[in-house]
């Protein structure tokens, strides 16, 4: 079975908005890249910040560099090294 952009964006929704912050993950990267949806930096962002306050490294990571190149929100290095 082969699965689209828009059938994982359908489920990883489901799941993170029941808080499983790797599926919050996942939609970060989705809207950042436009996968399955419409590009928003705003939305990633959200998705980002989700999954880092639970702990994900890689959403802490992401955060950091959209708050260091200033990608969708106010540039903040300040921000970023949090």
């Amino acid at each position: 079975m082969i699965f689209s952009d828009t059938y994982a964006f359908k489920w990883y929704t489901k799941a993170a908005e029941q808080g499983y912050m790797d599926a919050q993950f996942k939609l970060g990267l989705m809207h950042g890249r436009g996968r399955g949806v419409d590009q928003s930096d705003a939305k990633a962002v959200k998705w980002f910040t989700n999954a880092a306050e639970q702990g994900n490294a890689r959403a802490q990571h992401n955060l950091a560099w959209i708050c260091d190149q200033g990608q969708g929100v106010s540039q903040n290095v300040v921000e970023a090294f949090k």
